[in-house]
């Protein structure tokens, strides 16, 4: 008998749908107007004056929105940022904040009731609060007795693994390497970080194929492409930013297909907002060719195509790049053995994708040698996750489209840090080389065993094998799948720790005690002992450049996250030869660090400084692949298949057009009509009149994995075109249907876009 999960619906209360038809233009005008709604709503109006003219600019600071790269060369004085960009800064320059009064007013109960968007609408926490055992409300704490707290119950823990460690991608370089150095000072590899939960796979995939976990890209390649593939990814409302680099590669005669199981307004139409006569055009049309491939039927399409490729070859027409493949490559024939295995009509039927439009790709594929393929989460939160990574890559070797102008791979990344955060070893799984480095540089002895990725982290918790969660920014809750379970992970812990701007659903389902910590934003001032600091950030094509904040922070008791760090460590270990609070107070000694411990970092001070940054170094654009084989393989995958029994869907979660992963700017879709609600489901219309549905039919949805039932109430049905069989919903909100045992292999990336799920009616 299979056991069933509940999670509290009674605050799940809906808030007035309105449905419009999907838009077929992104950006333009509506961007600005929302652009300038956020800012006026939400911000000091000569602070979103000064902050419009610094975001991502040289010498600027780094949005704390999405990762996607800045220009190399001249950057927009006007506007280096998107709607999602200003969304994000007005969330964070926010004119409002919380005082230690409302945490005297409201209960951590009556706080819960508030949904996460007026939550996030709070304003900015302004000092430490600590939430003691068997309290109701938070109540102000010192820092010093904070740190104290924090240390003494370090040190009470049997073991350093009874610890958790999990960082967010916002975090800066600084703060991540003196943060992981602290961890493994400490005695333990537990750093659980977002990337384990987003673009895990596209690391797992990227190193098995070319050594390196990253894209090989830069921005000007895209400009250069003839072919660009999208898959699995938004741009329009993830990355808008993306779509000015489509339009250039549009404009120099490229095309681009676009391969998604929704069609969405940024890949159909761009309106550039910073051209007035592209807004009185009408915008570029970006997409040639849309492909609506089912969910998960990613690796049958590109076989499917692999499959053409071949019957030209054996026809005597030349499509593979043999010369890079016999020089390059390893594993050629077994992968085309495999494929001989494979008929094009099951890949077809897999992919649920018409032949025709496969055969369309394939041409543009066939005849073009500068290709990119971009990607996001549609193809990571995959049980083959890594395999629809790899197959790929599979793809762009048989074509030698890697290594070269114009070409190669482009996981697009999520959180504007989130890859340099790995870079300075957030990671669970260090590689040896790495931490014998740490160990010379700072006298410590790193542990070797390989620590808890945040499935394992929260199993570990649930079990009480993990006793203390100190997270160094997100939302840890809402982020992580399965929901209640999380939760009551979370509640087994003795204490649980947060460094955070804003507060967020993670603060109410603590452990026994609990800590907020507040921190600057990117947008703040950081004054240290020395004087004013920068920080460093990675984007997604490894370029890394400063980021200096220019407004006063909303508090005087605001600490930065390397000043947090700098003094956890100096109370965690008082008589340690590191001199954590020389580093909290002069980031260039950290820099100093860096580039003693990790490859690429020469001169790391210096070349920082100049205007744009520098890249780091990247094997696989170089086509030297640091694979045990030296060379880039070729891998088998095989076709996922999915049987659904009647009455049975697949779930995909998404963002809608005003969040930014679990942050909530807004109720609206925009792009999609969806206005003023989110507990909704996108669905076939032939799917909703076989269930005798409507438009606004109230359903409850549940999952049901391993014998565990899962349940989220309380959904409205909104028609959508969609493959048949497959269903849409935002998340954090369908995050309880999610496991917490279903998960990529390989990379333990939550199958948040493969999740089968029942819908049932509400009586």
């Amino acid at each position: 008998m299979s056991q069933t999960q509940k999670i509290e619906i009674e605050n799940f209360d809906f808030t007035g749908l309105i449905l419009k038809e999907p838009k077929e233009k992104a950006v333009g005008v509506p961007a600005i107007i929302s652009s300038v709604k956020q800012m006026a709503k939400y911000m000091d109006p000569i602070d979103a004056f000064k902050l419009s003219l610094k975001i991502n600019q040289k010498g600027g600071f780094d949005c704390p929105g999405c990762a996607w790269p800045d220009p190399d060369d001249d950057r927009s004085a006007l506007g280096e940022y998107c709607e999602n960009g200003i969304k994000a800064i007005a969330e964070e320059a926010t004119k409002q904040s919380i005082k230690a009064d409302f945490f005297a007013q409201y209960s951590v109960a009556e706080i819960s009731k508030f949904s996460d968007f007026k939550m996030g609408k709070l304003g900015r926490l302004t000092e430490p609060m600590v939430l003691k055992e068997g309290a109701t409300h938070y109540e102000p704490i010192s820092w010093k007795d904070a740190f104290q707290l924090l240390a003494e119950e370090l040190h009470k823990l049997n073991s350093p693994n009874e610890a958790l460690f999990y960082t967010s991608g916002r975090t800066s370089n600084e703060a991540a390497y003196l943060y992981q150095l602290f961890v493994r000072a400490y005695g333990t590899n537990n750093l659980p970080d977002c990337s384990n939960m987003c673009h895990e796979s596209s690391g797992v995939g990227l190193s098995a194929t070319v050594g390196i976990g990253k894209g090989s890209v830069i921005l000007k390649d895209l400009y250069e492409a003839e072919v660009i593939m999208v898959m699995g990814q938004n741009p329009g409302t993830n990355h808008p930013r993306m779509l000015g680099a489509l339009e250039k590669c549009k404009e120099n005669g490229g095309k681009i297909i676009s391969v998604n199981p929704l069609p969405e307004a940024g890949m159909v139409n761009f309106v550039d907002p910073q051209s007035p006569l592209k807004i009185l055009k009408g915008g570029t049309a970006l997409t040639d060719l849309f492909v609506p491939v089912k969910v998960n039927g990613d690796v049958a399409f590109l076989k499917a195509i692999m499959l053409l490729l071949l019957q030209k070859e054996d026809a005597g027409e030349q499509v593979f790049d043999h010369e890079f493949i016999q020089n390059f490559t390893s594993n050629y024939d077994e992968l085309i053995a495999d494929l001989r295995n494979h008929s094009l009509e099951e890949c077809v039927e897999a992919s649920g994708i018409p032949l025709s439009i496969i055969e369309e790709a394939t041409e543009l594929i066939a005849k073009n040698e500068k290709i990119i393929i971009c990607w996001a989460m549609g193809l990571t939160q995959q049980e083959n996750g890594v395999g629809n990574i790899q197959e790929v890559v599979n793809l762009l070797l048989l074509r030698g489209a890697i290594g070269k102008p114009g070409a190669g791979t482009c996981p697009v990344r999520g959180h504007s840090n989130v890859q340099g955060d790995r870079t300075m070893g957030i990671w669970e799984a260090p590689k040896e080389p790495f931490l014998k480095k740490l160990d010379e540089v700072h006298g410590i002895n790193a542990p070797r065993e390989h620590g808890h990725h945040v499935v394992s982290a929260i199993e570990a918790m649930h079990k009480g094998e993990c006793k203390l969660f100190l997270a160094m920014g997100g939302n840890f809750l809402s982020a992580a799948p399965d929901t209640l379970y999380t939760a009551e992970a979370l509640q087994k812990c003795n204490l649980t720790a947060h460094v955070s701007t804003k507060l967020n659903r993670s603060h109410l389902v603590t452990g026994k005690q609990a800590l907020i910590l507040p921190c600057l934003g990117r947008t703040d001032k950081d004054i240290q002992t020395t004087g004013e600091q920068f920080v460093t950030c990675e984007n997604s094509m490894g370029v890394v450049q400063s980021s200096q904040g220019i407004l006063r922070p909303p508090s005087k008791q605001l600490k930065s996250e390397i000043a947090i760090v700098a003094e956890l460590a100096a109370a965690t270990f008082p008589n340690s030869n590191i001199n954590w609070m020389a580093m909290g107070g002069d980031y260039d000694l950290i820099r100093d660090a860096i580039e003693s411990t990790i490859p690429g970092f020469d001169q790391y001070n210096e070349r920082v400084r100049k205007p744009g940054g520098f890249y780091l170094p990247n094997g696989a654009r170089e086509r030297k692949f640091n694979t045990d084989s030296g060379k880039a393989n070729f891998t088998i995958n095989s076709v996922p298949k999915h049987t659904i029994a009647e009455g049975e869907y697949i779930m995909m979660t998404i963002r809608s057009h005003d969040q930014y992963n679990t942050t909530i700017y807004g109720l609206d879709d925009r792009y999609r009509g969806i206005y003023n609600e989110r507990r909704i489901v996108m669905m076939n219309q032939e799917d909703i009149d076989e269930r005798g549905w409507k438009t606004s039919h109230e359903v409850d949805l549940f999952s049901e994995f391993t014998g565990i039932k899962r349940e989220a109430r309380k959904f409205l049905i909104v028609p959508y075109p969609i493959p048949r069989g497959n269903i849409a919903t935002y998340f954090p909100e369908a995050n309880p249907l999610v496991p917490i045992d279903s998960y990529a292999a390989r990379s333990h990336t939550p199958t948040s876009k493969l999740v089968k799920v029942t819908i049932e009616s509400v009586s």
